[in-house]
């Protein structure tokens, strides 16, 4: 039986190294079609430029990279004005006035000025509070937003687990804890629901509506519309756009949410370790944090037992910021635009749009088809982002840790498993609200074990799912060679393959 499963991977193996030459081959031709049908496309042509001259270490090392939602890529040009900017100055740690904290101050101010700019945000109503992470960021909102038990916290179940995670916040605190439901075939927002849940709002009470403006599991983008909706009922809205800014322009004088989180890396890939919350100043005036740290006090006693938050962004970046990365973030930035976000997004979804059609086009020999996609199949109101799974012949999945390996040996670089949204994952697979609170019963889970319960009791044949994912410098050939690597899987059967 081992030696079986041996050559079942060699197989597959092999056939998946001989695709990817093929698909070298027919590259020219298919190119030359996708041109034919998406004529502006070749509008574009100064992203494959930036490629070839800035992000040449992608084609240089052979790899197709297809997690742009996962991480983004940076440009060379980034680090060597980066590393040009502290080799030839000196900076120190902002919390003084000496020359060298007076220099690191103000390049931090620059860069904090320039993320409301490139946000069109009026820096008279938004102020930016630098994190480490959109997740940091969301605890931010969390931990200091007002939740008492005549308040609520409303999200959807298409949610990151750290936008999830506030929950936790608000039920301690006594608020009401409600997810808006989404539509099992299109994975959008259910609308009729949500609007009866906002008129609920809690007159004399605070309300927090938290959604993404693009899912992190299947790229659905949500209607950025119901956030002066919910504020015209009475709610504050968290918008969580990590998911949405690496391909798209958010307006803040369009759309005015309280709380914006993002992540910088996943807009221009450098630096890590830095995010924002971007907030109302006005919002921030009732917000309570439960603590407090060294940079966010204007003064605190040990004696007197009393301390005082500074007002604004210096309240809530606990400690000594990331200084000498700040920076990196004005760069990322002026990066972003000399690109134009609005042709990159044309350009992502031109091709996100020939992806969905080959790839739901491929069928086994009887007919059935190869890919599912979760969610909208149409390219109308998503984001370059798609979630699939890969079926045979007779409708049984392939575990998708099969797909992940194999994709490994020609160095493409795709996502696997729920993507830290359980939410969208369980309405996608069609798991059962009864089930799943059955199987936390148990004093100890993990998602193996969770996996193992709900596929031994045929409560779904799947519970993750393959993501791939588009982004600052994708090309057609990216595209050509995952769509030739999908073909592998055509007239082959699932059963018996293991890793």
């Amino acid at each position: 039986m081992q030696q079986q499963t041996i050559t079942v991977e060699n197989h597959l193996v092999n056939k998946v190294q001989q695709a990817m030459q093929q698909a070298h081959l027919t590259l020219d031709e298919r190119c030359q079609r996708f041109n034919a049908n998406y004529p502006d496309y070749a509008s574009t042509t100064s992203i494959d430029e930036l490629r070839q001259i800035d992000y040449a270490r992608l084609d240089d090392l052979g790899h197709t990279y297809l997690d742009y939602t996962g991480g983004g890529l940076y440009g060379e040009s980034q680090l060597q004005q980066h590393m040009h900017l502290l080799m030839k100055n000196v900076y120190g740690n902002p919390h003084s006035l000496n020359p060298t904290s007076l220099a690191a101050t103000e390049i931090t101010e620059s860069a904090r000025r320039y993320v409301l700019t490139y946000l069109n945000a009026d820096p008279d109503e938004y102020v930016v509070i630098f994190t480490a992470n959109a997740s940091a960021s969301l605890k931010l909102v969390g931990e200091a937003y007002p939740f008492d038990d005549n308040g609520q916290y409303l999200l959807t179940f298409d949610n990151h687990n750290s936008v999830n995670g506030i929950r936790e916040f608000a039920r301690n605190a006594g608020a009401t804890v409600t997810y808006n439901p989404i539509h099992a075939d299109t994975l959008r927002l259910d609308e009729v629901a949500l609007q009866q849940n906002l008129e609920n709002a809690i007159s004399d009470g605070n309300n927090l509506f938290a959604y993404p403006a693009q899912s992190n599991f299947s790229g659905i983008q949500h209607d950025l519309s119901w956030i002066a909706k919910a504020q015209a009922l009475g709610w504050d809205v968290l918008l969580d756009a990590a998911a949405f800014l690496p391909t798209n322009q958010l307006d803040l004088s369009q759309h005015q949410p309280d709380f914006v989180t993002l992540s910088f890396y996943k807009m221009f890939g450098y630096p890590t370790g830095l995010g924002a919350l971007i907030a109302k100043r006005s919002v921030l005036e009732k917000m309570c944090r439960p603590w407090f740290a060294g940079g966010t006090i204007s003064v605190a006693t040990v004696q007197g037992d009393g301390h005082y938050l500074h007002d604004n962004e210096a309240g809530y970046e606990d400690g000594t910021i990331n200084y000498l990365g700040i920076p990196a973030v004005e760069i990322g930035l002026r990066h972003m635009e000399a690109i134009d976000v609005a042709s990159l997004h044309d350009r992502l979804m031109m091709l996100t749009d020939y992806l969905l059609n080959e790839l739901t086009q491929l069928r086994h020999d009887n007919g059935q088809p190869l890919i599912h996609i979760y969610g909208d199949v149409t390219s109308e109101q998503r984001g370059a982002t798609l979630a699939l799974n890969f079926y045979d012949a007779d409708g049984t999945v392939f575990d998708y840790r099969l797909v992940e390996a194999l994709a490994n040996e020609v160095n493409i670089s795709l996502r696997t498993g729920c993507f830290c949204n359980p939410g969208a994952g369980e309405v996608a697979h069609n798991i059962s609200a009864t089930r799943l609170q059955e199987c936390f019963r148990s004093t100890a889970l993990s998602f193996e074990k969770l996996a193992s319960q709900l596929l031994h009791n045929g409560d779904t044949d799947v519970v993750g799912a393959v993501r791939i994912s588009l982004g600052i410098v994708s090309n057609f050939d990216d595209v050509h060679r995952f769509i030739e690597f999908a073909k592998i899987f055509l007239n082959e059967q699932s059963a018996g393959i293991t890793l």
